[in-house]
């Protein structure tokens, strides 16, 4: 069976939204055609992806399952095609995915300094599969944290960093300085394991909700500073190691250039 693209688009607008208005207005279509469209997909499908109600739109397993996947479907073709209009009309582009709280502006202005002739974008990396950009040629090199599936990729360790505990500013443990691993046993921590968010937004505010206890990397806890939120060091727990990491078969010049100026920022920094 083929994928219809356009509705797939309109099931991730859905799903995003949790609300049939809010996603037709973002796709400049009418709510009841959205509706049908939704309803045909799910017919092609052969399963129900929305549980609808008067009152809200939710994911059913079927549903969360083909947003996950859908994700890096047209993140794929939308690289795919942007690939062949560069070619063209002759772009040369480097593309660099980042995780959060990881700065790659240094390194692009370097780079940029160094070849003012090529485009450069930028991606962000979800948190939970951080290679994927590299994996579906969304980007040609990445600023991510172990643990990721290394298979196939140049990896060059540029840094570390402690890990805290990101807890509600109400939560028991909130009103010490710091932790060990042992105060954390029997605590809910909120991981991908146990619960598989979108976004890092939705998970900063699942925890606020008290939903759970995460252990995030330093420069992720400062991005997502909010009163409603403490970041406790834990001081026994692993540090998060930083990569630079590119597919291991690709040599073209514009990357090893890229690889050659981010490590040179590195080391000035």
């Amino acid at each position: 069976m083929d994928l219809d693209l356009r509705k797939l688009r309109y099931f991730v607008a859905v799903a995003e939204h949790r609300h049939f208005g809010r996603a037709a207005e973002q796709l400049y279509i009418a709510q009841p055609v959205l509706s049908r469209q939704i309803r045909a997909f799910e017919q092609e499908l052969e399963c129900t992806l929305l549980a609808r109600s008067t009152r809200s739109v939710e994911l059913t397993a079927a549903g969360k399952q083909l947003y996950a996947e859908a994700q890096t479907i047209l993140a794929t073709v939308g690289a795919a095609v942007r690939r062949v209009h560069d070619v063209g009309r002759g772009i040369q582009r480097l593309v660099v995915a980042f995780s959060t709280g990881l700065h790659v502006s240094d390194a692009i202005r370097a780079f940029t300094s160094r070849h003012p002739d090529v485009e450069t974008d930028v991606v962000p990396v979800r948190w939970w599969e951080q290679d994927a950009p590299l994996r579906d040629g969304r980007a040609q090199v990445a600023y991510i944290r172990r643990p990721f599936d290394e298979t196939g990729l140049h990896l060059i360790p540029i840094g570390r960093e402690p890990r805290l505990a990101c807890m509600p500013s109400t939560h028991p443990l909130a009103e010490r300085r710091k932790l060990t691993s042992a105060d954390l046993d029997g605590v809910r921590m909120l991981d991908a394991p146990t619960r598989r968010t979108s976004s890092l937004e939705e998970k900063f505010e699942l925890i606020a909700s008290g939903h759970g206890i995460a252990l995030v990397p330093q420069s992720v806890a400062r991005a997502y500073s909010r009163p409603d939120l403490v970041h406790l060091p834990v001081t026994d727990a692993p540090e998060v190691e930083t990569c630079l990491a590119a597919p291991a078969d690709r040599r073209e010049k514009l990357l090893r250039d890229f690889l050659e100026v981010a490590t040179a920022t590195l080391r000035r920094g």
